[in-house]
């Protein structure tokens, strides 16, 4: 029976740091058997650069780990790599003093609430947020399409429907206001912002991805200049506009959310964000300070070689 890779860096509570069991999880969803194939190291694999695998390999991941059923997302939405997107919910639960040894048993229902700027069509974090700790989440976006996608979400899997909320952010150019209501306290909210500032950006970075799952196969990477042939790779991880990229890129964006932070620093506890890009940090607090952040927080996660990290602070 092959023994699955163990992943570098990963949170002590994820439960993915033993890398991806294939039988395990073609098991809770049949359908990723179509994807799997032995590597050349005489693993087995999918091909990432493939979208379709990438779903099949999430659906499985979320009915097999977290007992999320009937996952699934639009063509061209944001594919979300759930060992990341875990490894931000335990590092959150640990910066909010929240102690589980184990995430194999069933979560307690939690008095802990979650807001998620920017839930896209995935839904990702209240997901695991709330099937890993219990917590009450409220999902917000700008795009009423993806929201519709989270709610069948929901709707198949009834546990969820009295804690996961969706919102509608009617201006694109607001974070917070319009979705923190009067009566609202979050303990924290979570973002995975846009850290591209154009759509070519973003394809550049994908096609960069790509290459380098090419060079892991120790497969040949086109170089032809000149626009992509018809059966070039697209976007494995998917991603539309408001998901990948913005005017200003993530710079900007963080810029945009600690300004209107400190307008709702009575309503919520910790603001965080994913900041993919390490030079950003620096101008994001240096704000932060001048607006009177009392504890801001640099919280790095590595999956790999990678590495990204995420941005605390609060007003408290």
């Amino acid at each position: 029976m092959q023994t699955p890779k163990r992943r570098k860096g990963l949170h002590p509570r994820n439960s993915h740091q033993a890398g991806y069991d294939f039988p395990a999880l073609t098991s809770s969803y049949p359908t990723l058997s179509n994807y799997v194939k032995t590597n050349d190291h005489g693993n087995l694999s999918i091909d990432f650069a493939n979208p379709l695998a990438v779903n099949a390999l999430n659906t499985a991941l979320l009915k097999h780990h977290y007992n999320i059923v009937n996952w699934h997302i639009p063509q061209g939405a944001l594919c979300p790599p759930i060992p990341g997107r875990a490894d931000y919910i335990h590092h959150i639960a640990e910066l909010l003093g929240i102690d589980q040894t184990t995430t194999n048993k069933a979560p307690t229902k939690s008095n802990i609430t979650l807001l998620d700027i920017g839930t896209g069509a995935n839904g990702i974090y209240p997901l695991l947020a709330h099937q890993l700790y219990g917590w009450q989440c409220v999902g917000s976006d700008i795009n009423q399409q993806s929201l519709d996608n989270v709610a069948a979400i929901i709707t198949s899997n009834p546990s969820l429907k009295s804690e996961f909320e969706l919102r509608l952010q009617a201006d694109k150019n607001q974070m917070f206001k319009g979705i923190i209501q009067a009566d609202d306290y979050f303990d924290v909210t979570v973002c995975n912002p846009p850290f591209h500032a154009s759509q070519e950006e973003a394809l550049k970075g994908n096609q960069q991805k790509v290459n380098n799952l090419t060079r892991n196969r120790g497969e040949q990477i086109d170089k032809t200049p000149g626009p992509k042939k018809p059966n070039s790779p697209t976007l494995n991880f998917g991603g539309q506009q408001a998901e990948l990229w913005c005017n200003g890129g993530e710079r900007l964006f963080l810029k945009k959310m600690i300004k209107e932070s400190k307008d709702f620093a009575t309503q919520c506890h910790w603001f965080t964000s994913l900041v993919s890009k390490s030079d950003n940090l620096k101008p994001s607090t240096k704000l932060l300070r001048k607006l009177g952040a009392t504890d801001i927080r640099q919280i790095e996660m590595a999956q790999g070689n990678k590495i990204t990290r995420i941005l605390a602070w609060t007003y408290s």
